[in-house]
C-alpha cells in the first residue's frame, strides 16, 4: 500500500453529559446528517522508526465512510500498511527514514452508524484496572461517592456530574502519563483525565467502561478529543464530563481501555520530534442538541 490510501466503505464493508436519568431516551437514531473530520500530523524523524498512527475513522455498519490518507516524507509517498485492530478502531503503521513525516487524513461521514453489539469479552475487559484508569485504587473512593445508587443510567449520570463539578478544565495541567488518581489529587486536567476519572470510578463499582478517542464537531479550540463509554442497557453509552462538545455528534476513531490504547501517534525505534497537528470536524447543519437525560451511543 502506498501513501495514499482512499475509499467509501458502507455498512457491512470491511475497513481498508452525559446520560440522565434512570429510564430517559435512548438515542439510536440513524439520519443523514453529513461529517466533516480530518487531522494533519507532522514530526521530524532523525532516524529509522517504527511509528503507529489512529487518526482514521472505523467501520461504521449504517453510515457511509469516504476517507483519505496521505503520507509523505519530504514531499515523498511513503508506504502505509494497515493493521487489524481490537474494537472499533484503525491502526496505520508506517516505517519511515530520516525526514519531515505529514500524516494527513479526511473523512466525510454521511449518516449515523448503529450501534456495536456488546460482547462478553468486551464487558470483562473493561471490568479490569489499567494504565491511566486505577479503579482499585478508586474503590475507597467511589464507594464513599456513589455506593448507594444501583442503576446503572443512573451511576453513569452521578459520576459524571461529579467529575465535572470537582475538576478545573486546565489545558496544559497535566501530563502524558497522568492517570485518574493524579487527576482526582490535583483537580484538573483535559479531556483525557476528565474521561480516565469517570472510567476508573465506573469501574470500581462494577460497572464496564472504556475510552473513545473522537472527532468532536463543536469542540473549542478544535482537537482531539477523549470522552468515556459504559455499559449502559445494553450498549455503550458516551459520557463527556467536560460538556464541551455535543455527543451526538461525535465521530470515532479509536476504542480501548484507556489512552495508551488510543493515542493518536505512537513511536519506537528511532528518535521522533513532534512538530505540529491540526484537527477538524465539522457538521453540515447547526451542531444538534446534546440533552443530559438522554442515552447516547456514538455513531
Amino acid at each position: 500500500m502506498n501513501g495514499l490510501v482512499s475509499g467509501s466503505r458502507q455498512a457491512g464493508d470491511q475497513p481498508p453529559g452525559r446520560p440522565g436519568e434512570r429510564g430517559g431516551p435512548i438515542l439510536v437514531a440513524v439520519d443523514d446528517t453529513t461529517r466533516q473530520v480530518g487531522s494533519q500530523l507532522v514530526v521530524d524523524v532523525r532516524g529509522p522508526a517504527e511509528l503507529v498512527v489512529q487518526v482514521a475513522v472505523p467501520d461504521l455498519p449504517g453510515a457511509t465512510v469516504a476517507d483519505e490518507l496521505t503520507v509523505t516524507l519530504d514531499g515523498r509517498p511513503q508506504p502505509v500498511e494497515e493493521i487489524s485492530a481490537p474494537g472499533p478502531s484503525r491502526i496505520h503503521r508506517l516505517r519511515p527514514g530520516p525526514g519531515r513525516l505529514s500524516v494527513g487524513y479526511q473523512a466525510t461521514v454521511v449518516g449515523r452508524g448503529a450501534p456495536a453489539a456488546v460482547t462478553e469479552t468486551d464487558r470483562l475487559a473493561y471490568l479490569r484496572p489499567s494504565r491511566y484508569a486505577e479503579s482499585d485504587r478508586l474503590a475507597a473512593v467511589a464507594r464513599a461517592e456513589f455506593g448507594g445508587i444501583g442503576a446503572p443510567a443512573d451511576l453513569l449520570a452521578a459520576v459524571s456530574s461529579w467529575v465535572g463539578t470537582q475538576l478545573a478544565y486546565v489545558p496544559g495541567s497535566s501530563g502524558p502519563t497522568d492517570g485518574a488518581v493524579q487527576t482526582l489529587l490535583s483537580r484538573q486536567g483535559v479531556c483525557r483525565d476528565y474521561a480516565h476519572l469517570v472510567i476508573a470510578l465506573l469501574r470500581a463499582l462494577d460497572l464496564p467502561a472504556r475510552l473513545a478517542a473522537v472527532y468532536a464537531p463543536g469542540l473549542d479550540p478544535m482537537d482531539f478529543h477523549a470522552v468515556a463509554e459504559a455499559l449502559v442497557d445494553g450498549g455503550w453509552r458516551v459520557v463527556d464530563a467536560t460538556l464541551l462538545a455535543p455527543r451526538a455528534g461525535l465521530v470515532r476513531i479509536a476504542t480501548g481501555r484507556d489512552a495508551a490504547d488510543t493515542a493518536f501517534l505512537s513511536s519506537y525505534g528511532g528518535a521522533v520530534e513532534f512538530v505540529s497537528s491540526h484537527v477538524t470536524a465539522v457538521i453540515d447543519g447547526p451542531l444538534p442538541a446534546d440533552d443530559v437525560a438522554t442515552l447516547v451511543s456514538i455513531g
